[in-house]
């Protein structure tokens, strides 16, 4: 169930018998298109949902961030003068970010509160960028800093990459923290430019988890990335956001079969994902939906990074008469797809493709019809 900012402050009122000082919540995300093009200097045209991170959080006097997970009903706390890392887990989020924030010459100060979340962990839906954002906005409020939604992301991605080991992109965590109510934004992933583009009116987008999740993708992800760095420098360039699609073809040829296949696909998709924002500024939802629909064929035959469940996922999506277009989301061997649906046929569709999937792969699907919301903020 979605969680309600009245739910928190109660939760936080029975632990510590007064209000909070502060909420803050930070959103999960669902890309729209723009897949494995971060790491290539590309775009990625994500929204942030209504699943969000919210912290409920009061000041202390001194600098300890004591924090209970109501997710897990653990409590644990951390001095900002003696940050170590831990065991992974929950709070090495928390740490991370603190750290990054140092690191970035941030004068911090203690707090405590509690913690909650509703974005599933797992499906490719960036919990981890949510933990990290909800996290920097508190530390942020707690400190009197000022809020800047590119600055912060970075160090919250620094936080991700250099303390908890994951390699990401800057995506995750910068939808997490700029993100506009109905309003996807096209990310410019070298000059992390951010151009609000309006969700076309009457539509609904909606998350598809398979209940199936990402195996694999370490290594896989390595080796894509490096596939991509060898293309890259076979047409001399920093990155294949630099190769048009008419240079592909003059050049393919030199390529092996599978770094044609990967790189094919980078370059399509960044083309594709430019081409979404143009035609959603025009409002042509059916055209948007086309573009999906494309995407997922490349991620699938070129990138090779879908799935059997995710492609019986988008195959039943696409069956129904109100989906406009659907493809997997996320890093893929699992995880989630999403839809563009008719807003009207949105519960229609919800119910009728989690059956279907059901039945073709006895895997019980989680399906959320999602609203574009606001980015990390103090509510």
């Amino acid at each position: 169930m979605p969680i309600e900012k009245a739910d928190l402050v109660a939760h936080f009122t029975r632990r510590f018998g007064e209000p909070p000082r502060w909420v803050v919540r930070a959103p999960g995300r669902v890309n729209l298109i723009g897949e494995h093009t971060d790491y290539n200097d590309g775009f990625v045209l994500p929204m942030a949902i209504d699943r969000a991170v919210w912290i409920a959080l009061r000041p202390r006097n001194d600098r300890t961030v004591a924090v209970y997970s109501a997710d897990y009903d653990e409590t644990s706390e951390f001095s900002l003068d003696t940050l170590q890392r831990g065991k992974a887990g929950w709070v090495e989020y928390l740490k991370g970010t603190a750290w990054s924030l140092q690191q970035g010459g941030h004068r911090l100060v203690g707090w405590e509160g509690v913690l909650a979340g509703d974005v599933p962990l797992g499906a490719g839906l960036s919990s981890s960028a949510a933990v990290e954002m909800a996290t920097a906005r508190a530390l942020a409020v707690a400190g009197l800093l000022d809020w800047k939604p590119a600055a912060m992301a970075k160090l919250g991605q620094r936080a991700e990459n250099q303390w908890v080991g994951v390699n990401c992109g800057i995506m995750d965590q910068l939808i997490s923290a700029a993100g506009r109510a109905d309003h996807a934004l096209l990310i410019d992933c070298r000059s992390l430019a951010l151009t609000p583009v309006p969700l076309p009116s009457g539509v609904a987008v909606v998350v598809l988890d398979t209940s199936t999740r990402r195996g694999l993708i370490d290594s896989a992800y390595n080796e894509r990335r490096g596939q991509c760095e060898a293309a890259a420098r076979q047409f001399g360039v920093p990155a294949l956001r630099d190769v048009t699609f008419a240079e592909f073809q003059r050049s393919a040829k030199s390529l092996d079969e599978v770094t044609r296949r990967r790189a094919r696909h980078v370059i399509t998709e960044n083309e594709r994902t430019v081409r979404a924002a143009e035609v959603m500024r025009r409002g042509d939802a059916a055209e948007l939906g086309r573009l999906m629909a494309e995407s997922h064929r490349s991620l699938r035959d070129d990138y090779e990074v879908s799935s059997k469940a995710l492609d019986v996922m988008v195959e039943c999506a696409t069956a129904h008469e109100g989906c406009l277009g659907a493809r997997m989301t996320g890093a893929g061997f699992g995880g989630c797809a999403m839809a563009l649906v008719r807003a009207e046929a949105a519960q229609d569709f919800a119910a009728k493709t989690a059956t279907a999937y059901e039945r073709k792969t006895g895997n019980k699907p989680a399906v959320y019809v999602c609203r574009a919301t606001n980015g990390a903020e103090v509510v």
